[in-house]
């Protein structure tokens, strides 16, 4: 799909719909609710709504935690994608971009396209598009050229990858998008390969600033590698998990994490191994600032000397 936009783009849309087609397609599945449940037309040509200042300035602080996340993962990310053309935008849960980074020379070209600040780029305005139908479908996914559901979108290619927030609740859409007839199968792998990393380190900070107080533990996956990240208090209670964490832990995302003592959520895990090494280590050091006063040590820690004497005595800590 690297070539002009092939003729009647609306009638193959139609025609894939009325197939049946949506129970095999993940792609026409999304033609057919942009068509049949939001009743879009493939043909229409008006440009993309968009927010005003004021409503957009609204919008920003609706998720300033997750824009004050994002603002170095971004500048990485188009510090690696911008010299091919291509602007990344920060999405909120509504499809509306409302951070990006692009060039300067190729502004004019985006924002007549629609991709900036303050449009509305879900699936209800735009039909199939990678920001809101990555809304949709909360998968990392490219929609590249003619798969756009609106014929005068089939020029762009829309990389995206949903961002979590510290309760792994869906909070917005991370994307790449290019309008370039150039961009090739391997470069959009490696986009978004970039991009799933660039999202990736959103999540983690927007997790530890949500926890600052608290321990970050890493969880390992099933192969070995980063499960996700869980949040530990003074009392050894996991406090807060991100969406991996929680799928490896079988713990519900979207919600408020219920505390569990640490030990109960990871068992025999490797991680809870770190967990306690890392305890000992800060038991350790409040203990030498005390000089061995166990009650200046429990002030400092933020604990009861129950609490501490008990963690003493758990890790045969000698004071």
């Amino acid at each position: 799909m690297n070539g002009p936009t092939p003729p009647h783009h609306a009638a193959r849309v139609e025609a894939a719909i009325a197939s049946g087609q949506a129970a095999r397609s993940a792609l026409v599945a999304s033609w057919r609710r942009s068509s049949r449940l939001h009743h879009l037309d493939p043909a229409g040509r008006s440009s993309p709504m968009r927010l005003t200042e004021a409503e957009l300035g609204q919008a920003r602080e609706r998720i300033a935690p997750l824009l004050a996340a994002a603002q170095g993962a971004m500048d990485r990310l188009y510090q690696a994608v911008g010299a091919s053309g291509c602007c990344v935008l920060l999405a909120d849960g509504e499809g509306v971009p409302v951070d990006r980074r692009g060039t300067p020379g190729d502004d004019a070209t985006f924002q007549s396209w629609g991709l900036w600040t303050g449009a509305f780029w879900s699936e209800e305005h735009e039909g199939t598009n990678g920001i809101g139908t990555c809304l949709v479908e909360q998968r990392p996914l490219t929609i590249d050229r003619d798969q756009h559901f609106f014929t005068r979108n089939t020029l762009l290619s829309c990389t995206a990858v949903p961002i979590y927030d510290h309760e792994a609740a869906l909070a917005g859409v991370l994307d790449v998008s290019s309008c370039r007839a150039d961009r090739t199968d391997a470069f959009s792998s490696l986009i978004a390969l970039a991009a799933g990393e660039a999202a990736k380190r959103i999540e983690a900070d927007l997790f530890r600033r949500a926890f600052a107080h608290a321990r970050i533990v890493l969880t390992q996956g099933p192969d070995g590698s980063c499960g996700g990240l869980i949040a530990v208090d003074a009392d050894d209670l996991v406090i807060g998990a991100t969406r991996a964490a929680r799928l490896g832990l079988g713990i519900a995302p979207g919600k408020a994490l219920q505390p569990v003592p640490a030990a109960d959520l990871l068992g025999g895990d490797t991680a809870h191994d770190h967990l306690a090494g890392g305890q000992r280590a800060v038991l350790q050091r409040a203990l030498l600032r005390a000089g061995g006063n166990v009650s200046a040590a429990a002030k400092a820690l933020g604990v009861s000397r129950a609490t501490l004497h008990r963690k003493l005595k758990r890790f045969e800590i000698k004071h």
